[in-house]
C-alpha cells in the first residue's frame, strides 16, 4: 500500500528557523545601511564647512595679493602674530580682514561681512607680515617682497553636538614688487 502522505517539502521548525535567519541577516544589512547614511551626511556636511572656509581664505588672497598698504593696525606694519590685518585694494578702500565671533570678517569702509558659514566656528585667525614697508618708504632698509602667512583655526560643524577640528595655513604675495 502506497502512502499518500510523503515526506516532501519543509516542517514548521525548518521554516522557523530559515525565516528568523533571513530577519537577522536583513536587521544587520539595514543597520550598517543606516550607519553609512549617517556618516556620509557627516562627511558632506564637513566638506561644506571646509569648502566654505576655502572660499574665504581665497577671497582674502586674492585681495591681499591685489592690493597695496599692508599691515597689522595693531603691531604698525610687520607683524608676528596680528588679529587684525588691512591693505589698501585696487579701489583705493582700505579692507580688513579679523575674527569676530567666531567667523572671519571683512570690513570694507566700515561695512562689515562675514566670509563664513555659521557651521564653521573660527577660534584663531593670526597674520604673520613682513616687507610690508616699501624700499623707499624705509629707508632702503626694507628689501623683502611683501607677504603675509595666515593660519585659521577652529572647528567644523557635522551634527548637532559633533564637531570636527581644523588648522590651516596659506600665504600671499602682493604681485606688484616694492623692493
Amino acid at each position: 500500500m502506497k502512502n499518500k502522505y510523503t515526506h516532501e517539502g519543509y516542517t514548521l521548525i525548518e521554516l522557523i528557523v530559515a525565516v528568523g535567519l533571513f530577519a537577522l541577516v536583513m536587521m544587520l544589512a539595514s543597520g550598517a545601511y543606516l550607519m553609512m547614511i549617517d556618516i556620509n551626511r557627516r562627511t558632506q556636511s564637513i566638506a561644506s564647512g571646509i569648502d566654505n572656509l576655502s572660499f574665504a581664505l581665497e577671497t582674502m588672497t586674492r585681495t591681499i595679493r591685489t592690493s597695496t598698504n599692508y599691515g597689522c593696525p595693531a603691531a604698525g606694519q610687520d607683524c608676528s602674530d596680528g588679529t587684525t590685518f588691512s591693505v589698501k585694494d585696487p579701489a583705493g578702500q582700505t579692507v580688513s580682514y579679523t575674527e569676530s565671533g567666531g567667523a572671519i570678517t571683512q570690513t570694507t569702509n566700515g561695512i562689515t561681512v562675514s566670509l563664513t558659514d555659521p557651521s564653521t566656528q573660527v577660534t584663531s585667525l593670526k597674520f604673520y607680515a613682513i616687507g610690508t614697508k616699501s624700499y623707499s618708504s624705509s629707508g632702503g632698509t626694507d628689501k623683502q617682497q611683501a607677504r603675509v602667512t595666515i593660519i585659521v583655526s577652529g572647528t567644523v560643524s557635522s551634527g548637532p553636538g559633533q564637531t570636527t577640528p581644523f588648522t590651516i595655513e596659506t600665504g600671499a604675495t602682493m604681485r606688484g614688487t616694492d623692493i
